[in-house]
């Protein structure tokens, strides 16, 4: 027999529960738990356990969540020591691209002290207008007192006070706050 129902035909009503057997299978299990204590003992121990396996699965979390915390500050270190190793890497590849122009400077301050003329100044200039606002310095000391940190003393001569410059015989040079290349000079005093 088929439990499709045909069009028009009645509806089947549903099974009816009989309240009389459910309350008599429910005390029939309450008398059994009463009556068997390790069936007590059995409920009392799986509560237990899922106390202490939801207490092992907290823990458990925690330690987790501490892990991927210190996971993600050490990511963020790394990127943020990575981006200084490479604005420190340019910083020196310009440095070096610097120090390799300083002959040309050297080259170029003597033509003007020799009468090079205006159009090597104007070179000159250019040239050093330019890394200036990249932040090179010239260290041109005369009448400073002596500074073994920026200035390389090649010639002495006797005189009275504390050591100080008298000529530059070449120019030093800063890049960005730290010294490229000493100037060399002569030096009067003790």
């Amino acid at each position: 027999m088929s439990d499709v129902t045909e069009p028009g035909a009645a509806p089947q009503a549903a099974p009816a529960f009989d309240d009389e057997a459910m309350n008599a299978e429910a005390e029939a299990f309450a008398e059994a738990a009463e009556l068997d204590p390790e069936l007590d003992a059995d409920i009392e121990a799986a509560d237990v356990e899922a106390d202490i396996d939801l207490a092992v699965l907290a823990k458990e979390r925690d330690e987790y969540l501490d892990a991927l915390r210190r996971l993600q500050a050490d990511f963020e270190n790394y990127k943020k020591r990575m981006v200084r190793q490479q604005t420190e890497h340019l910083e020196r590849a310009a440095e070096t691209l610097v120090a390799k122009l300083l002959p040309v400077f050297d080259t170029a301050d003597l033509a003007i002290a020799h009468g090079g003329g205006e159009g090597v100044q104007q070179v000159w200039s250019a040239l050093f207008d330019t890394l200036e606002k990249e932040g090179l310095e010239r260290i041109d000391p005369v009448s400073e007192p002596f500074d073994p940190a920026e200035h390389e003393a090649v010639m002495h001569e006797p005189g009275e006070g504390a050591a100080h410059v008298v000529d530059v015989m070449r120019a030093g040079y800063r890049w960005k706050g730290r010294v490229l290349r000493p100037a060399m000079v002569k030096v009067a005093g003790s």
